[in-house]
C-alpha cells in the first residue's frame, strides 16, 4: 500500500508500533525494512523527512489484514 502526505509522523509510529504483524518499508531499490524497528524507523524516513517533517509518499507492506485497516483509517481520518 502507497501512503501519502503523512503529517503527523509521530502518531504515524506509535500507529506502526500498535501493529501485531509486520510493517515493512519498500525502498526505491525494492528492499524491504521492518518499520517497527526503532533504528529502522530512525535511519531509514531519515532522508525522506522535509523540514516540517512530513513524510511525502510511501510504500509499505503489511502482513496483518487487522493493521492494514488500521493505516487505512489513518490516512482518512487522521
Amino acid at each position: 500500500m502507497k501512503l501519502e502526505n503523512i503529517k503527523d509522523v509521530d502518531k504515524f509510529f506509535k500507529l506502526i508500533d500498535s501493529c501485531k504483524g509486520r510493517v515493512e518499508l519498500v525502498t526505491a531499490e525494492g528492499d524491504r525494512l521492518n518499520l517497527k524497528s526503532k533504528l529502522s524507523q530512525y535511519v531509514s524516513l531519515a532522508n525522506i523527512f522535509s523540514a516540517e517533517a512530513d513524510i511525502p509518499e510511501m510504500e509499505l507492506v503489511v502482513s496483518e489484514q487487522e493493521d492494514l485497516n488500521k493505516l487505512v483509517d489513518f490516512m482518512i481520518n487522521g
